[in-house]
């Protein structure tokens, strides 16, 4: 976190002015994925569990591959696969995780991303979340249950459509729907001029081949492929707003929602309430 604070500040310092190494200042801003040490809770719930370490190629930012690090727990056959979000964990999900280890006959996996928690990688984005859930999903089979927060929502998208699995139960909590408005956001709040911001995007499009408007939830949802679609929010979400999942929902009615009022972005994958639901949910599914 200290780091990203530093870039943060040191991008609105220059008071939207173009200067020197500002273009990588700008990559680091939007894409550097802030790190918190793991508590000891965390860590208790991380050591019961058996440890695994794969591979995916960065072509992007580190331009090789890179190792990243994953938990499971129990050895059932009904396979629980939990993806977080930006600047999270495996780890964050650990009062989830103990509620879902309680259900009968079920295997919890969860892993930290590239540039995630303790995994490799300087910077992220989420096609390395992506390519780490896809990795996982090919290692270990079909998940019955595939769980994911913020970033880890749109990953799971993609990893549904690039494995054409067919999960019973997608659950997304809190996602992102609209990742170039995020973008903005960030660096609106820093407070980087026009100009700047459209030739990040511009430079965007060069390195991925993609702009960063098709990087939509809309246009990433593995339609037809999933079972029963789950989704819990809170309309005051800061980091995600509701407009935007709004327009999503009326595009996809079949998807299942579930207000939790007063929550925000991060909270809500540890409340008492929301860890019951699905844990309710889960057990039904699985």
């Amino acid at each position: 976190m200290k780091k990203l604070k530093t870039v943060f500040n040191q991008v609105k310092s220059l008071n939207g002015a173009e200067a020197p190494g500002m273009v990588n200042l700008l990559w680091q801003l939007i894409c550097y994925s802030p790190k918190m040490p793991v508590r000891l809770q965390q860590q208790l719930l991380l050591d019961e569990a058996k440890a695994f370490t794969l591979e995916v190629d960065d072509p992007h930012f580190a331009k090789s591959t890179l190792k990243f690090n994953g938990f499971t727990w129990g050895k059932g056959k009904r396979k629980i696969l939990i993806t977080h979000g930006w600047g999270s964990k495996a780890a964050d999900f650990a009062e989830l995780i103990t509620a879902l280890k309680n259900i009968n006959d079920v295997q919890v996996i969860a892993f930290d991303a590239p540039g995630n928690g303790s995994s490799e990688g300087e910077l992220s984005n989420l096609l390395l979340f992506a390519k780490a859930a896809t990795a996982v999903i090919k290692t270990f089979g079909t998940p019955d249950v595939l769980i994911g927060h913020s970033l880890g929502a749109m990953a799971n998208a993609i990893a549904i459509k690039e494995t054409a699995i067919q999960p019973a139960l997608l659950i997304s909590i809190a996602p992102l729907i609209n990742l170039k408005e995020n973008f903005i956001a960030s660096l609106n709040a820093a407070e980087v001029a026009p100009g700047l911001q459209d030739q990040f995007f511009t430079d965007f499009e060069a390195l991925f081949d993609m702009e960063a408007s098709d990087f939509t939830l809309h246009n990433l949802y593995p339609a037809g492929l999933v079972g029963r679609h789950w989704l819990a929010y809170d309309p005051e979400d800061k980091v995600a707003p509701f407009a935007f999942l709004e327009n999503f929902l009326v595009t996809h009615p079949e998807v299942e929602t579930k207000v939790y009022q007063g929550l925000g972005h991060e909270r809500i994958i540890k409340d008492e309430l929301v860890i019951s639901d699905l844990v309710s949910l889960i057990a039904y599914f699985t």
